[in-house]
């Protein structure tokens, strides 16, 4: 037998082994009938958890899986178990996450979709999840070197998650003609999650959630849930009870050896529209705090989303200090600087740790301070909101966040 026969063999047993896996993951997706494949910019996990938790309520047995701060595969019962990885994140994951769905006779699968790169987006929809109901959160101008350059072409990344047959539902308001001619294409109905949906929670439905959440992301997992024939009122019980992913907006409160500072969780607002939107809340509901401290978490590998920070910082109501954690804070600096901000409002804590951090704050601190980290939750951020977590004597909730 001849080494190129040889070859041709080993290439037909791999293409029949392919054909195989892939036949047993069209099975497994027959399995859940309900498939639910959510995508967005901001508030995806946030939204993941939400459609999960309301189906639960009403009965229908059901696996999530989130993407966000801490990959996690949260069962019917709603306990969670991590995601280990051999490697880095990989979308061929999600095939992992559909067979154990299907082995545990789920009836749903709520979804968050992990890819990036616009193919791999349109992938992980057309071959992987093949949702019976698309979710779109938002469209934000971010991760532009992988999407962009615009924020038009952000939204048409995302909606390469649009499913065939089916229907989507959206907060986004700002691309209709987009999501329609999409939406069209693959003959799916898409569902628009306005104002009206968000003005008809009342303030007291927010204030049963043990965490900030922004009512947008409420509203549309309501529309969900509501479509598959789960009643409102239970469906927002459920919500209400859930676990918030260790990403979601938080507002801790401590005294500190008689300062009274009250930090907010702000981390996974990494695009400059959330950033200042939760920046400007923050103010209003903390506008008797005598001081206002920044902490900005930078990766010294998204150089433009920080020259985007440094150039909006100057147009928002100013901080007293900025506090820089994370790696590559120069670029944020720059464009600052370069936008008109002094330099001397900056306080570079980069390679800290969060111990370091805290103490830097501290130092900036006045009798009563808002604290409030943005930018990234990764590395430093996570670590610091687990240090002012575990040191916090008052919990604050009921607000609006962006999630």
């Amino acid at each position: 037998m001849t080494g190129i026969t040889i070859l041709v063999l080993l290439i037909g047993v791999l293409v029949g082994l392919g054909i195989v896996e892939y036949s047993l993951h069209r099975r497994n997706l027959r399995a859940i009938p309900i498939r639910i494949h959510v995508n967005g910019t901001r508030g995806k996990s946030s939204v993941t958890r939400l459609i999960a938790a309301g189906l639960r309520a009403g009965g229908i047995t059901t696996i999530a899986k989130t993407t966000g701060t801490l990959p996690r595969v949260i069962v019917d019962d709603g306990t969670e178990y991590p995601v280990f990885r051999q490697s880095r994140p990989n979308i061929i994951e999600q095939l992992r996450i559909v067979a154990f769905a299907a082995r545990n006779r789920a009836r749903a699968l709520v979804i968050e979709c992990m890819a990036l790169q616009p193919h791999l987006q349109s992938l992980s929809e057309q071959k992987m999840i093949r949702a019976t109901h698309g979710v779109i959160t938002n469209v934000r101008e971010d991760h532009l070197d992988v999407m962009g350059p615009t924020e038009r072409d952000v939204a048409l990344a995302i909606l390469g998650t649009t499913p065939n047959d089916a229907v989507l539902f959206t907060a986004e308001q700002d691309y209709p003609d987009e999501f329609a001619a999409v939406c069209a294409q693959r003959n799916t109905r898409c569902v628009f999650v306005g104002e009206d949906a968000v003005r008809a929670l009342e303030a007291s439905d927010m204030a049963r959630f043990s965490y900030l959440e922004h009512p947008e992301n409420v509203a549309l997992a309501l529309s969900v849930c509501e479509a598959i024939g789960v009643e409102r009122d239970v469906a927002l019980a459920g919500m209400q009870s859930v676990a918030p992913d260790p990403g979601a907006m938080s507002d801790l409160r401590m005294n500190f050896f008689g300062r009274d500072i009250c930090f907010i969780n702000g981390f996974a607002a990494n695009d400059p529209e959330s950033f200042e939107r939760i920046w400007r809340m923050a103010l209003k509901s903390h506008s008797a705090a005598k001081g206002r401290i920044m902490v900005i978490n930078t990766r010294i590998d998204r150089p433009d989303r920080s020259r985007q920070f440094g150039e909006a910082l100057a147009s928002w109501p100013a901080a007293d200090k900025y506090v820089l954690i994370g790696s590559g804070s120069y670029f944020l600096v720059k464009y600052a600087v370069r936008s008109g901000i002094d330099p001397r409002v900056f306080v570079n804590a980069e390679g800290l740790d969060a111990e370091s951090i805290f103490e830097e704050i501290l130092s900036h601190c006045r009798e009563s301070t808002l604290v409030m980290g943005v930018g990234n939750i990764a590395g430093p951020g996570l670590e610091l909101i687990k240090y002012f977590k575990n040191r916090s004597t008052v919990m604050a909730y009921g607000g609006a966040a962006e999630g």
